[in-house]
């Protein structure tokens, strides 16, 4: 019930809410998102749902959701969980919830609850997980998307509880995503497919759990459910810690740069240092980051083939934000996978375990700037700003 949630936690959802129309707005003009558009307004006319950064298009409420999902991925700044979950509430929970919204005529205080209760509930999907699915090569936002859409949306439907847990055992069977793309010569657009089918598939299982279709209440914590097919390792206890108490809601992280957040603590450290000490790119004789080992086995990509691999670079993002200003998504939009500088600055980023002590969380990074004049500059980035904790 909207009256039930805190005051705080709906100031956080408010904020996630418009950062998420302000990333998808952005996003929509990339050419992966208008495919998507294009295929959401051939098989969907006649519809009620608006479309971010398209005021004259509208489309019937599951091909908005895939579209408004695929927008706010599209260009790697939508919001997130700190610690990180594998979970993007913005761009799986807006989306499938303002579809219905639309579609239903409800009011803000039945989006802004819906928006929560997805909330909550993904959150701990995501935490339950212990973020291992992309251990075993599935993008986890993808896999924890569907639950968490399938809560909005079934809340804006009013669906009960039987029928809600019938949603989420349908929504089992709707999650997808594999981080291929982060291995492959090309198609990393297919990345930004992931959310936006996440929140499609949220509305398909509520719609169908509205006329009594239900999927296995197992389908979490049992035997071939989420957590044990899925996962390398989970705590199902954490699917329902703190419920009604602890509100996670609380747990999200907005981002300032448009590129994957393992790459945000280094960038900022870097951008400081840059501000104190006075010096360009053409100053640099070398960088190095000590990081965690997600950062060495799966953002370690010196040859980036499109700006997708390049987002999930973090010695590219560290050497664009070397050369441009990473606070304008425009500098990594406009021709910065081509600039040669910046590749050459990528080429040369060294990424490396911590020495002498562990990282303190899979964003922890410790950056090293040799300058030509023989000066060693080293911040240590254990937050950015963003974070819950550094609004």
């Amino acid at each position: 019930r909207f009256e039930a949630i805190p005051h705080d936690v709906i100031e956080r959802a408010k904020i996630c809410i418009l950062d998420t129309v302000g990333v998808a707005t952005f996003g929509a003009r990339f050419p992966w998102s208008r495919a998507i558009a294009e295929y959401a307004l051939k098989y969907g006319p006649g519809g009620p749902c608006s479309l971010f950064g398209m005021p004259r298009s509208k489309t019937q409420a599951p091909l908005a959701a895939l579209a408004n999902g695929a927008f706010a991925h599209a260009f790697e700044q939508d919001s997130l969980r700190e610690p990180g979950a594998g979970v993007h509430p913005g761009a799986v929970l807006l989306p499938a919830a303002l579809a219905l919204a639309e579609e239903a005529r409800a009011d803000g205080r039945a989006l802004l609850t819906a928006f929560v209760a997805g909330c909550e509930v993904l959150f701990r999907i995501g935490k339950a997980s212990r973020h291992s699915s992309e251990q075993l090569g599935f993008h986890a936002p993808g896999l924890t998307g569907p639950y968490g859409a399938a809560v909005a949306a079934g809340s804006i439907l009013g669906l009960d509880a039987h029928r809600l847990a019938g949603a989420l055992g349908i929504a089992g069977s709707l999650s997808a995503g594999l981080l291929a793309f982060s291995k492959a010569a090309g198609g990393g657009e297919v990345k930004r497919l992931h959310l936006g089918r996440a929140a499609e598939s949220g509305v398909l299982a509520a719609q169908l759990a509205v006329n009594g279709f239900s999927g296995p209440e197992t389908v979490l914590e049992g035997h071939f459910g989420f957590l044990e097919t899925y996962c390398r390792e989970a705590d199902p206890a954490m699917l329902t810690q703190g419920l009604g108490e602890k509100w996670e809601t609380q747990r999200i992280c907005i981002k300032r740069y448009p590129c994957h957040v393992t790459a945000h603590t280094a960038i900022q450290s870097l951008c400081e240092l840059k501000a104190e000490n006075a010096f360009d790119a053409t100053d640099v004789a070398g960088i190095e980051i000590e990081a965690a080992e997600k950062l060495l086995s799966r953002h370690n990509i010196l040859e980036p083939s499109d700006i997708m691999q390049a987002q999930y670079s973090v010695p590219f993002c560290v050497a664009l934000a070397l050369h441009r200003d990473p606070l304008d998504p425009r500098s990594f939009a406009e021709g910065a996978i081509e600039n040669e500088d910046i590749r050459e600055t990528c080429r040369g980023v060294q990424l490396v375990p911590f020495r002498g002590e562990k990282a303190v969380s899979g964003w922890h990074t410790r950056i090293t700037v040799r300058l030509r004049n023989g000066r060693k500059l080293v911040r240590d980035g254990r937050s950015f700003r963003g974070m819950p904790d550094e609004p």
